[in-house]
């Protein structure tokens, strides 16, 4: 259960610069990251109930840097937790979707500044790290997990421990991008940890089969559902989505059918942001998941991660 006493949310992650189009055609310049997507809908989702929504990464001293900082904080997302780091830049990432409203990507984010987050010597502390006694929650995902070091890794894993020892809750979503680990053991391990010590965990089922090479869906699924994390949700697509809370049976949670796809990115991203945003009002699991889905379907049938907010009617929660 996520806890409302204290009202400051923070999510880490990375956010690169996006070029949308086709390759040596004209490409769209704008900004895009899994955790940086859920800060955006979830900040709008709160918007004037008193919840602060902040989000952790690194960034360069860029005129790109500065173009985003200034998108977020329009957006109502706190950025006093972002580090700044001279002669540093963000990734970059090129998408092109195709007529199914599949996407296809190519990064360059190895130089990225946000893996350099944690890279200050003890006892000197990152914002998060310092921040971390006083939030009701810190949300990362696999990709937060994949851009980090080993060492790195750990002292998110620290920030988390924190926060739950504060009384704050810990939210995992498994984003598993196969090309960002150098071994799949190791990203196991890593999922391994964080779903251990979260409050909520987000399974994506796909990524999940992909990440223990599963013969079969049902294998993936089975193993999923045998997780202790107090609070699971398994999204399987435009399959109806499963919630695992403590020891209640199994629930299922229809999705929303769309009369077509248009471009599939965020619809993760956007159901944990309108599933946070409905578990801070005090509504349960299953009023979140239909949040979740409804705002997932309005999202995919527009182009762009962040969709406009007046597209966004209907989704409040």
């Amino acid at each position: 259960m996520m806890q409302t006493n204290q009202k400051r949310i923070a999510l880490f992650g990375e956010c690169m610069i996006e070029l949308q189009g086709e390759a040596f055609g004209n490409m769209r310049q704008t900004f895009g990251g899994d955790t940086l997507n859920t800060a955006v809908y979830l900040a709008r989702l709160t918007a004037g109930q008193g919840v602060q929504i902040s989000y952790a990464t690194g960034l360069g001293d860029d005129r790109f840097s500065d173009g985003m900082l200034s998108s977020w904080k329009h957006e109502g997302v706190d950025t006093s937790l972002v580090r700044r780091l001279p002669g540093r830049v963000p990734g970059l990432y090129t998408i092109s979707v195709d007529a199914h409203g599949e996407r296809a990507f190519t990064y360059w984010r190895d130089q990225a500044a946000v893996r350099s987050y944690f890279d200050l010597p003890l006892p000197l502390l990152t914002p998060l790290e310092d921040a971390a006694p006083g939030l009701a929650a810190l949300y990362f995902s696999g990709i937060s997990l994949a851009i980090l070091s080993l060492a790195a890794r750990e002292r998110l894993f620290a920030v988390a421990h924190i926060v739950r020892q504060a009384g704050g809750s810990v939210v995992f979503d498994n984003n598993y991008r196969p090309r960002l680990w150098p071994d799949v053991l190791i990203a196991r391990q890593a999922f391994e940890q964080a779903v251990a010590m979260s409050d909520i965990a987000f399974i994506t089922l796909e990524d999940d089969q992909l990440l223990y090479s599963d013969a079969s869906a049902d294998l993936a699924l089975s193993r999923a559902l045998a997780s202790k994390c107090p609070e699971l949700v398994i999204k399987r697509g435009a399959l109806s989505t499963l919630l695992k809370v403590g020891d209640a049976p199994v629930e299922e949670i229809a999705t929303v059918r769309v009369p077509r796809v248009v471009d599939s990115t965020a619809a993760g991203d956007s159901f944990a942001g309108a599933y946070l945003a409905s578990r801070l009002s005090g509504q349960g699991p299953k009023e979140a998941a239909v949040a979740g889905n409804r705002l997932a379907a309005l999202v995919i049938q527009h182009k762009g991660a962040i969709i406009p907010p007046e597209l966004m009617a209907g989704a409040n929660v």
